[in-house]
């Protein structure tokens, strides 16, 4: 145990299945969970349900566990699912901090429980379509690691504002990012992700934050006939007003009034 869980480190992994463990060691089940137990805090489970664990070497165990981005490829990749990391945590890598968060912002294709392994949180958000949304491997990551461009992210944003704090929130974070938006690769996510109430939302903010040029962009992009949608899901029709004339949004919030 104590060669398998060193040889994986020595190349650069932290997690590992019991499965591994028992074809790489020839432990029975029996065997192998009994010197996991003596590992203590050197190796935890990702979560109480599933056989899969990590590898913490002493510079994390104050944290619990190691830093998501070692990880979670392997895990997503053992269970299947197709995931990236998004939202608020994919816009602070792209340069937006606005919004200090404590845990990291995944989304995949089915719900799922968060992870919470020690004080690393991650919380999961479900795309149905999530195949379409454009992603890349995130910049100077330790290990693998999907993340949404940069594109990608602007929309998450808007299309979630309603989990992440608001419409407001959420254009205050998408501020700071616009700057390095390319219009060619805006219109592919629109073409891509094909959610009109979304882009009706995004132009109308884009527009209210400066960001003329995309914002010209998603106009164009729009059928030439829109049902009015309301600018925050959160807040109902009790601050309702008359659909913009433009983008046919409807300014229930308090942003932009």
């Amino acid at each position: 145990m104590a060669r398998f869980v060193d040889d994986l480190a020595a190349g650069g992994r932290v997690f590992f299945t019991l499965e591994d463990l028992l074809s790489k060691t020839g432990l029975s089940p029996v065997a192998a969970k009994n010197q996991l137990l003596r590992f203590g805090n050197h190796v935890v489970r990702v979560t109480p349900r599933q056989q899969h664990f990590l590898i913490v070497s002493p510079e994390h165990r104050a944290f619990g566990a190691p830093p998501v981005d070692w990880w979670l490829d392997d895990y997503m990749q053992q269970l299947g699912h197709p995931y990236y990391v998004a939202l608020l945590s994919a816009a602070a890598t792209f340069g937006s901090s606005q919004q200090a968060i404590q845990q990291t912002q995944v989304i995949t294709d089915l719900p799922r429980r968060d992870l919470i392994i020690g004080r690393i949180h991650v919380k999961f958000f479900m795309k149905s379509g999530i195949n379409k949304t454009l992603t890349e491997q995130a910049p100077n990551a330790y290990a693998p690691l999907m993340i949404s461009t940069l594109e990608s992210t602007i929309f998450d944003l808007i299309r979630y504002a309603h989990s992440l704090g608001g419409i407001e929130r959420m254009a205050e974070t998408i501020g700071p990012m616009i700057r390095g938006v390319k219009p060619s690769a805006f219109r592919r996510v629109l073409d891509a992700e094909q959610e009109v109430p979304t882009v009706q939302r995004l132009g109308f903010v884009l527009e209210r934050i400066g960001a003329e040029k995309l914002a010209s962009v998603a106009h164009a992009w729009l059928p030439s006939r829109l049902q009015p949608v309301l600018l925050s899901v959160q807040h109902g029709n009790e601050q309702a007003a008359s659909p913009d004339q433009k983008w046919k949004v409807i300014n229930n919030a308090k942003a932009f009034a």
